[in-house]
Parts: C-alpha cells; structure tokens; sequence
C-alpha cells in the first residue's frame, strides 16, 4: 500500500503536554512527521501544523489516538485565496497571522502573501475590512 502525505492542524489542551503523543503516532502508528508551524505556550493550548506521512489507514487510527487524549485534528483541505488587486495595504490581517503568512514590505508596505507559510486559520477573513480573502476548498490526494 502507498504512502500518502496529510497536513493537519492540532490543537493541544493545556493538560497534554505530559503525554509523548507524537511518539506514539511514529511509534505504534508508522507514521512519519514533519512539523511545519508550532506555538507552544506551557500550560496554555498549543497549536501544531504537521505534515503526516504513511498510510492513510495508520494516519486515521493516529488521528482517532490524539482525538481520544482531546487533541482537536483539523484536516488541512484548504487554502486561502488574496484578492491582491484590491487590496488597500491597511496590515489588519498581518496583525492577527501568528503563521507570518502575511507581512507588510519593509520598503514598499505592500502586503505580502506567502502562500506556503499559510496555516488557513482564517483569522484573516474577518481582520481585512474590504473581505478580500476567501477559502478556496480543494481535494488533497
């Protein structure tokens, strides 16, 4: 069977921290993990973007694993779509991107996009004051 690549965004409770979850989805669940994003805050939630690989069978048993210790596991399915022609430069939405998708050029202070640093948290939909950002939904194979 062949191995599948899956981009998840975790998101611990502050009580999970103890537990070495992600050992067991190399250990027991095969699965190969690349962390893409992190923000850790001890005794606080955590947030995790990770790249899983394996199979896709070992990938939902680990998924349904870090859901029994309460770890919310959202399939990244999406993307964020810019509507850079529209786009008054204002910054709202670099102010609420923790990935650092968006920023503002140091030179120009035009608003840059980097589309792979993107987490698709959509906390830019509601920060941008002229709706220019949508979520674009697509299949991952």
């Amino acid at each position: 069977m062949k191995t599948v690549k899956k981009r998840y965004v975790l998101k611990f409770p502050p009580q999970s921290g103890d537990k070495p979850l992600s050992y067991v989805l190399v250990k027991e669940y095969d699965i190969s993990i690349n962390i893409l994003k992190a923000e850790v805050i001890p005794g606080k939630r955590g947030n995790l973007l990770l790249e899983l690989e394996g199979k896709i069978s070992n990938i939902k048993k680990g998924i349904k694993y870090l859901e029994t210790h309460q770890v919310e596991c959202d399939l990244l399915d999406k993307k964020i779509k810019l509507n850079q022609n529209k786009c008054i430069n204002c910054g709202n939405c670099t102010a609420v991107c923790f990935a650092g998708a968006l920023s503002m050029h140091p030179v120009t202070w035009e608003l840059q996009f980097n589309k792979k640093q993107c987490i698709v948290c959509e906390l830019c939909l509601n920060a941008c004051p002229m709706n220019l950002f949508e979520i674009d939904f697509h299949n991952e194979n």
